[in-house]
């Protein structure tokens, strides 16, 4: 149950015990204790009643009946049978008081109470809608105040050392910190303050942390939100909030405000259906206008965050508004280092633990990555009832992250088995054959996520290019279950589905992206591959005809059946190691790099291995 949840209904338990407590002070009450009218009369026979007092009600004269006997006790009871009060009393006699009817206003007894009722609801609604809504600004009487949460200087404790594997991006912000620490500095020969600094970037590289950084080290408060938080469903609440936001930032200067994921708002302009999004619209229009308008904003810097620059508005990122936009990617072998050991800082590690080797074998992790196989690899220890971490739960960690979790106890049928086998063996076959593949690191045959399998190569070194050889043996590469199948099952399955839609995707976008066709250097993806505004790119038609459309459908297939074909006869020439893969395979139903070259080693060329190595020993050394 959420906390939010729980304190609504401790409100409602509240509310009710108020309205109870309402009911019974306002709603007159006719009480009675044991006391009978049949006890009353024998009591009044054996004169043991002293005085009566009975009060009357709107009809007369029933209602309560007080008795107060010569022993001084007292009992009452309710009555509503008397006609008279003689004939009530009957022949005793016994000194009686009749009470007047008492009769209040219809003020008090109607109209004031249902006001205290309305008053005590409408007081109840808005403290409920003001803690909903994130408490002070969020109520239903602020919706146009900043949902921005601030963090002043003295609460922000990330800094540049808590900044890994990012040198160049980390030298550019250190300005910005420095303007911040001394302007005058820099005013002194008329530079001025970049307005805005926009961090661009794959998701999880490092974004938001590099502004938290800048704000730690500068020493100046921080205003944090995110794009989503300025559009509502009521048009101008956006345009307010943003108003709101640089208000407050004007109280607090010099500070930070980092948006973040900008694109929610700062989206290109004319791109909705019909036209546009007016809420949205107006939003970006005000930050337009707050960044780089009449109004002077000094000592603000407005950081962002997005992996969609593409998609933003023109007008945002001129200079003036953004002025220097940081492009924060995903980190070499040397960041990977840096960035595994400030993850591991609190973590205990054995001592065949190797962070380098680690930082080798992740060739394309981002920071979030690598955050998330070290925390992976200790809840591994952790299971495990140990108080460190090996390099088998950083591994384990790695396959896990990579393919999924294993399913070891899920129940195959033994041909499934086989299938999977022999079309993993393909895979790893071509991966360890093809020179522009990385070795084979581990084939598997355990399910994991959606696939029976998995063959998992082993990157070596950072690639920032991709080129028409290595393209067209990721292709082959892709085929080689689907081959393995083919030869020894004679027939195929829907295993190799993904591996047809990968195959297909760089084929195409070989002839159509790259110009690595008989097309010649062409772009023919043009619009197609970009994001697709509804309203202004909708309905949009192809930049090439119909037969240059059939030409690259034909390019297409050629180089599939090409790579086909090729992978087809490296698959036919090694049938001998094929078949000793799938066998050790079903036998242990996992293999490692080792056990998986040792296949391609002739026996022949074993006992010259051997045979060598004797020969080493045998010689004698010279002293």
């Amino acid at each position: 149950m959420k906390k939010s949840f729980r304190g609504i209904i401790i409100y409602l338990i509240i509310l009710i015990g108020m309205m109870a407590v309402f009911y019974f002070t306002f709603t007159p009450k006719q009480t009675s204790d044991d006391y009978s009218f049949q006890e009353f009369q024998s009591d009044l026979k054996d004169d043991a009643v002293k005085e009566i007092i009975i009060k009357q009600n709107s009809e007369i004269p029933t209602g309560v009946v007080i008795v107060t006997f010569r022993d001084t006790t007292k009992r009452q009871f309710y009555t509503e049978n008397v006609g008279t009060v003689t004939s009530f009393l009957g022949e005793a006699n016994t000194d009686y008081k009749l009470l007047d009817v008492t009769r209040s206003s219809y003020f008090v007894s109607t109209i004031l109470p249902m006001l205290i009722l309305f008053v005590i609801f409408f007081v109840f609604f808005i403290f409920i809608n003001g803690r909903a809504g994130g408490g002070a600004g969020s109520g239903v009487m602020n919706f146009g105040k900043s949902k921005a949460k601030v963090t002043s200087k003295n609460d922000i404790k990330t800094t540049f050392k808590d900044v890994a594997g990012l040198q160049e991006e980390r030298a550019e912000l250190e300005e910005v910190v420095d303007f911040l620490k001394s302007p005058q500095k820099y005013t002194r020969v008329g530079a001025r303050i970049p307005k805005g600094i926009l961090l661009v970037g794959p998701p999880g590289t490092g974004k938001t942390l590099l502004a938290r950084a800048v704000s730690g080290e500068a020493g100046v408060p921080f205003f944090h939100m995110s794009g989503s938080d300025f559009v509502e469903m009521f048009v101008g609440v956006g345009a307010s909030r943003v108003r709101d936001l640089f208000g407050e930032a004007k109280k607090n200067a010099p500070c930070i405000i980092f948006i973040d994921e900008i694109d929610a708002v700062a989206r290109r302009r004319g791109s909705g259906l019909g036209g546009g999004h007016d809420e949205r619209e107006q939003t970006l229009n005000q930050i337009l206008v707050e960044m780089d308008g009449f109004g002077v904003n000094e000592g603000i810097i407005v950081m962002a965050a997005t992996n969609r620059v593409d998609i933003l508005d023109p007008a945002i990122l001129r200079p003036g508004r953004f002025d220097r936009k940081v492009f924060v990617g995903k980190p070499d072998v040397k960041g990977r280092v840096d960035i595994l050991k400030v993850h591991s800082r609190n973590k205990p590690l054995a001592e065949d633990v190797d962070l380098e080797v680690v930082a080798r074998t992740t060739a394309g992790f981002s920071g979030a990555d690598l955050e998330n196989l070290m925390n992976e690899a200790a809840i591994n220890a952790a299971s495990a009832n140990r108080a460190y971490i090996k390099q088998a739960d950083i591994n384990n960690a790695f396959i896990k992250i990579g393919v999924g979790e294993e399913k070891k106890s899920k129940v195959i049928s033994e041909e499934e088995r086989r299938i999977t086998a022999y079309h993993e063996s393909g895979h790893a076959i071509l991966f360890h054959l093809l020179p522009k593949m990385g070795p084979v690191h581990m084939v598997s045959i355990i399910p994991t996520g959606m696939a029976g399998g998995y063959t998992m190569p082993l990157p070596e070194k950072d690639e920032a290019y991709n080129s028409k050889e290595k393209m067209l043996e990721n292709i082959m590469v892709s085929f080689g279950g689907r081959i393995a199948e083919e030869l020894i099952f004679k027939d195929i399955t829907t295993g190799a589905s993904q591996d047809i839609k990968q195959a297909s995707d760089i084929a195409r976008a070989m002839v159509t992206r790259y110009g690595m066709s008989s097309l010649g250097p062409i772009d023919y993806a043009g619009s197609e591959s970009e994001e697709v505004f509804i309203g202004r790119d909708w309905g949009q038609t192809k930049a090439y005809s119909e037969a240059t459309a059939a030409m690259i459908d034909k390019e297409v297939k050629d180089i599939i059946d090409s790579c086909y074909k090729q992978a087809k006869e490296i698959v036919v020439e090694n049938l001998d190691v094929l078949e000793s893969c799938a066998q050790l395979l079903l036998q242990k139903e996992k293999i490692t790099r080792a056990e998986f070259e040792e296949l391609f080693v002739k026996p022949e060329e074993a006992e010259e291995i051997i045979i060598e190595d004797n020969f080493a020993q045998d010689v004698p050394t010279e002293e």
